[in-house]
């Protein structure tokens, strides 16, 4: 979240889509109610009703796949009414930009586009560039090349008959949502959009997002109070996973992963630290060598040296274009590539995509390793339904899991906020918490290259470590420390001693920080800040409801990001009634700012807000995206259609597939699959289900799998509401309980009617009586920027059936 969650309740205008907040994330909906109290209007977009939706002052329907073509008729609709906040736009974000003349955008594909490959070459979409090698910049916007200029262009086949023709929302609808959310684009109003995995888990759903950025930019929401685009975490530790690197292709605090061009620590800091020609931009990455060096500190300690690179070369490093997501995992365990493997805190058996290849996949392992607090479709993988475990030449070991009461430590919530948790009771048996698992198996292998030597030992016996797992210890770490005596400002700080923030990070080895991010967390003069709950304001602070003294706040406690965009350049609110941050002529009140620097009217000193940006300006135009510079309309990897009006490429030209046999995706329009399929969660199920199917008061409220289905489908199919249903998709069956509903409506999608379903995918075998995967119907097709599945929009046919084996 670029905001937090009590930051909703100052918005005049939500826009939730691609979630279902209120069932998803019941307490902190209170925010949104607050919001609507205060005389917010409340939208919902989303292919089905929902108490989301209730809530709101209007739902609007949409196709699932289809979020790009909505949004993109937003951005028509704000460019051709001349509704965009022009001097945030024109100060703060590159639509003055002079795009270069190898970009070029035609019926559907960028310039660089290789159809072999299935990649762009991006370099065809750089900027213009001056004698000095900065970007060329037209304040008039006369240069037809500007990037607002482009972006127009670009939009403007967005109208809202073709809109609508493709997304099934009718124009009255759009128009609604449309007038409502764009009457934010001035100084004293702001609009928030919402959204969570019904975004994300699509072939472009990094583009989902990206086309809401262009959209809070134009209306200058974002910096703002009451503003931002915020992703709804579905667990409460999400954020901190990811700011720790879970994903394989970054590091802690966002630092790229090593890849074999830079062999040296050299080639690594020059390929990944920006240089700006502006004068007034922070180009804040320009301090990744500082934090880089830092993690290779805390890391490998005092084995760190600037004459060994700081153990660089220790560090695997990445093939250009290789993929070690969990889905490329999943194919090379498929194909016989792998020997083992840990699944700790997730069920893939049950929750990823395509699960009849996983399953079939994880029978291919010689060993694998499970800790869980019960057992799962993945623990018990082996002696599934159909399957005979004599034939299954997996062993299995199983270890039981400590529970997330029977540990302490840290989350970070999707606000950014780090909150202590106490252990609540001790683990039963001999239960054991993550850390408590991996410490000591790591401490084992170190035993066993000391003891018997090995290939490659030093990345393992030079690892600065621990004998035990402490969460207190590793909360440090994080935050970092001085491996040299050091003086930072006018206090002087002794090896070993906590660093006070980020800016005292070093690139030359006398600092360290496992996670740049959080340095600040628990410094030596007020300690572990997670664990504060002082909820004292000052007025200007509980105006807006900043609360800094509760917990503590990724990056230095700064509440809203890019909260100099806040200000105007004199730094001056926006919106004085909701301020979030003032220059009072000498300094900064507030929020925690952007940096220090005095206002961008400061010739001398002054600095844009968009920091992490190398030109310091917000991007319409980002060249960092797999699929292109601008959010493209593109249609799922199985759609119901043929061809669209925005273009003869129909779905998008780099999404990532897999070729096994068990990889298949239906042909545009197959009539053998005529309908779509979106899935989603329950409130009374975590996820996958794993954990709460085995609570019997919540197993009684959601019992088992069902298929939500308008009236008129089911009329179609003969169905009535309780009748048993058989699923199909390209992929493989599944069966549910029919239910018949006006939550679920038919679209008009191009002439024709399109039918819509939708089901929960937290029902598994190992529960009695209640179902298998809804994921053994969904589609491996995956964005090309995160390789995330598309689990929200596959085509499956369905038909009522005789008798359910499943489900009894």
């Amino acid at each position: 979240m670029t905001n937090h969650w009590i930051d909703i309740k100052n918005t005049d205008a939500v826009l939730i889509i691609g979630s279902n907040a209120a069932e998803h994330h019941p307490v902190a909906f209170k925010w949104i109610m607050r919001a609507r109290d205060n005389g917010a209007v409340l939208m919902h977009v989303d292919p089905k009703f929902s108490r989301t939706s209730a809530r709101c002052d209007f739902h609007v329907p949409l196709r699932s796949g289809t979020d790009i073509a909505f949004l993109g008729g937003m951005i028509n609709y704000i460019l051709e009414n001349d509704l965009y906040f022009k001097d945030y736009v024109l100060n703060y974000t590159n639509a003055a930009f002079v795009v270069g003349e190898g970009y070029g955008f035609k019926d559907g594909l960028f310039t660089g586009y290789d159809p072999q490959t299935r990649k762009y070459d991006k370099s065809k979409w750089g900027l213009a560039k001056g004698p000095d090698g900065g970007p060329v910049i037209d304040p008039s916007l006369k240069n037809e090349r500007c990037v607002l200029n482009l972006m127009r262009k670009h939009y403007s086949r967005y109208t809202l008959k073709n809109v609508s023709d493709v997304t099934g929302v009718s124009q009255e609808n759009l128009l609604k949502v449309y007038k409502a959310f764009c009457a934010t684009g001035r100084p004293d109003k702001a609009g928030t959009v919402l959204y969570a995995l019904g975004w994300t888990q699509h072939t472009v759903g990094v583009q989902n997002i990206r086309t809401s950025t262009l959209i809070q930019l134009l209306l200058g929401n974002i910096g703002v109070a009451g503003g931002g685009i915020n992703a709804l975490r579905g667990e409460p530790n999400v954020q901190g996973s990811t700011d720790h690197a879970l994903l394989y292709h970054i590091l802690p605090g966002y630092l790229p992963v090593p890849r074999a061009p830079w062999q040296a620590l050299a080639d690594y800091q020059k390929a990944n630290t920006p240089v700006t020609t502006l004068k007034n931009s922070a180009n804040w990455w320009g301090n990744r060598p500082k934090y880089m060096v830092s993690l290779l500190k805390g890391w490998f300690g005092d084995a760190a040296t600037p004459e060994n690179n700081f153990c660089y070369d220790l560090l695997a490093k990445l093939e250009p274009g290789e993929d070690c997501s969990y889905m490329y995992a999943m194919d090379k365990m498929y194909q016989g590539k792998m020997r083992g493997g840990f699944i700790v805190g997730v069920n893939p058996m049950n929750s990823f995509p395509n699960t009849n290849k996983m399953r079939a996949a994880l029978d291919k392992l010689d060993w694998l390793v499970c800790s869980e607090i019960h057992h799962s479709e993945t623990t018990d993988n082996w002696m599934r339904p159909g399957v005979d475990p004599k034939n299954v030449k997996t062993e299995v070991f199983l270890l039981p899991s400590a529970h997330r009461i029977e540990k302490e430590g840290t989350i970070s919530n999707s606000g950014r906020w780090l909150q202590w948790f106490d252990m609540g009771v001790k683990p039963g048996y001999e239960a054991r918490d993550f850390g408590d698992l991996i410490v000591p198996l790591f401490n084992k292998i170190r035993g066993l290259y000391q003891a018997q030597g090995g290939t490659l030992p030093d990345p393992i016996l030079k690892m600065h470590w621990t004998d035990k797992f402490v969460a207190a210890e590793w909360t440090r770490r994080i935050n970092g420390q001085f491996w040299a005596d050091g003086k930072v400002g006018n206090k002087q700080y002794k090896r070993g001693q906590q660093v006070p923030a980020f800016g005292a990070l070093k690139d030359d080895g006398t600092t360290s920080s496992l996670n740049w991010l959080y340095s600040g967390s628990w410094t030596e003069e007020d300690g572990n800040k997670s664990k504060r709950r002082d909820a004292s304001q000052t007025p200007m602070q509980a105006n807006i409801g900043l609360f800094p003294n509760w917990s503590w706040c990724w990056p230095v406690n700064r509440r809203i990001l890019y909260n100099r965009a806040s200000v105007d350049p004199n730094g001056q609110p926006w919106n004085p009634q909701k301020a979030v941050i003032q220059w009072d002529g000498s300094k900064w009140v507030g929020d925690v700012p952007d940096g220090p620097w005095p206002p961008l009217a400061d010739k001398e000193k002054g600095k844009l807000p968009f920091i992490m940006m190398k030109d310091g300006h917000a991007q319409f135009y980002g060249v960092g995206t797999a699929d292109g510079p601008f959010p493209e309309h593109y249609e799922p990897a199985e759609t119901p259609l043929k061809s669209h009006p925005f273009s003869s490429q129909l779905s998008s030209p780099v999404y990532k597939f897999h070729t096994s046999d068990m990889d298949k995706i239906a042909p545009p329009a197959d009539p053998r699959f005529p309908i779509v399929l979106t899935t989603y969660s329950l409130t009374e199920h975590w996820c996958g289900g794993g954990e709460t199917r085995n609570v019997p008061n919540l197993l009684e409220a959601e019992p088992q799998l069902y298929v939500e289905m308008s009236h008129e489908l089911a009329k179609e199919k003969g169905i009535k509401n309780g009748d048993g249903v058989i699923l199909e998709s390209a992929r493989g069956t599944c069966e549910a309980i029919a239910m018949v509903t006006v939550r679920i409506r038919p679209f008009t999608v191009m002439g024709k009617t399109i039918h819509l379903v939708g089901m929960p995918f937290a029902f598994g075998w190992t529960t009695p009586k209640c179902g298998d995967s809804t994921n053994r119907l969904t589609v491996a097709a995956f964005d090309p920027n995160t390789t995330i599945p598309e689990s929200k929009a596959c085509c499956v046919n369905l038909r009522k059936a005789e008798k359910l084996t499943e489900i009894g």
